[in-house]
């Protein structure tokens, strides 16, 4: 049976990390007990007359993943696999090959392959199926089994087969595993304008983006035309990084804000005093699989007119989790509020939309693929202002920019259409403001 989502992913990750308590239980009402008196009922019958002996750690673990699935996709309870994915999330390393997955189906589907890591270098794409590991069909497997045999030892090969939507044949490929490191930023110069390539919101995230500024305007000499900050792929973190993160290129004003069960339970976050990115140009890379945190910054930057977002529209998690460390290496990951940008707009459902759209066109698969986003999970949280933008997004007009091959692009240098449209939009932008300088 096919786990939770968010289980062994990092597509839900705006965390929260708090000692349980007490304080932190919930208030069971009269009525409740009547439902757990028929819970125990059904307990005990099972224990006494089911075909096979289990055990009562089976049926209350059983118990407590039935109770968090009846809520929405990212709530989970956190144990043996799962526990120490949260911890790889957040601060860890492991022997892998750097990929993000989930189960479907009963099928196991990449969700994004960490950069640099060997499933990004063997060209594993997002919304791949992985269907055989070492020549064994993996179908039906739990998602921790899938998981546990990818990975392995650095340095120890491994064979997988995958099924990509809009291909004929599955592809096979050979790989070596490496030990997989969380490497949040990594940055360098093209054309003057500096890239931080933000992979994820773990420990120190916004630190390692103030380096990285600093980096590169020593490599320079002075400072850059401009910034690109890369969120593509990046699934999310920490919330505090991202609120780090987006405080680097914001000299005041909200970041972001959360709001609770009560009307009145509504906390916000605010930019300090200083922005290390000298109010210089930036733009913002997104696409289909930036979720979360990643949406915290895009979403700030955007509503202060600090950054225009370019790209596709991003994955659409508006919700926080905050975790609970139950001890004996458990853990309850559980949806406790929404996030707001600071103009007031939930990016639940309806995500991010980027200011200049940009297809990813140098990827010959861009057109086939199936875009995989928030909405389409089962039990997601419901935008609370709902509206269909359906109409207006429809242009069925091909975009003369965006007519060209991944071949003919190739022809010319270009790798990665995005990033090059980025950067000479940028490299405009910070002509123009030098011109406007002197």
């Amino acid at each position: 049976m096919a786990r939770p989502f968010i289980q062994a992913t990092a597509i839900a990750a705006v965390l929260a990390l708090v000692p349980a308590g007490t304080a932190a239980m919930a208030q069971v009402d009269s009525n409740a007990y009547r439902e757990l008196d028929q819970f125990m009922d059904v307990f005990a019958r099972v224990k006494a007359t089911y075909v096979d002996k289990v055990d009562d750690k089976t049926l209350i673990k059983g118990a407590i993943d039935g109770m968090l699935a009846a809520l929405d996709p990212h709530s989970a309870f956190e144990s043996g696999l799962d526990y120490d994915n949260l911890r790889i999330q957040t601060q860890g390393s492991y022997g892998g090959l750097g990929l993000t997955v989930t189960a479907e189906d009963g099928a196991v589907k990449v969700i994004s392959p960490q950069e640099d890591s060997p499933g990004y270098r063997a060209g594993i794409k997002s919304g791949d199926y992985i269907t055989h590991i070492d020549g064994k069909l993996i179908y039906g497997l739990t998602l921790d089994e899938a998981i546990t045999q990818m990975r392995g030892p650095p340095g120890s090969k491994i064979a997988i087969t995958i099924v990509r939507p809009g291909r004929d044949k599955p592809i096979e490929l050979a790989m070596v595993r490496e030990k997989i490191v969380q490497k949040p930023v990594k940055w360098e110069v093209k054309n003057g304008i500096g890239i931080l390539n933000i992979n994820t919101f773990s420990e120190n995230t916004g630190a390692a983006v103030a380096a990285g500024m600093m980096s590169i305007e020593k490599s320079l000499g002075h400072p850059p035309l401009g910034w690109i900050v890369d969120l593509r792929d990046n699934g999310g973190g920490l919330r505090d990084e991202a609120i780090n993160v987006a405080d680097n290129f914001l000299n005041y004003g909200e970041i972001v804000s959360e709001r609770g069960r009560e009307k009145g339970d509504i906390e916000r976050f605010y930019a300090k005093s200083g922005d290390p990115s000298r109010g210089l140009p930036t733009i913002v890379l997104v696409n289909s699989g930036s979720a979360s945190a990643s949406e915290i910054v895009a979403g700030a930057l955007q509503d202060h007119h600090r950054a225009l977002v370019m790209g596709i529209k991003s994955f659409g998690k508006g919700s926080v989790q905050t975790v609970l460390d139950l001890g004996n290496n458990t853990a309850l990951r559980l949806t406790t509020s929404r996030y707001y940008t600071p103009s007031g707009r939930s990016v639940q459902e309806g995500g991010i939309e980027p200011d200049i759209r940009v297809p990813q066109i140098t990827d010959p698969d861009f057109k086939t693929r199936p875009v995989f986003r928030e909405a389409d999970l089962r039990r997601h949280l419901i935008n609370e202002v709902k509206a269909d933008n359906a109409v207006l997004e429809e242009d069925t007009k091909d975009d003369p920019r965006y007519a060209g091959t991944p071949e003919q692009l190739k022809a010319k240098g270009i790798e990665d259409f995005q990033l090059d449209y980025a950067l000479k939009t940028l490299g405009r932008l910070g002509a123009a403001t030098k011109t406007a300088a002197k």
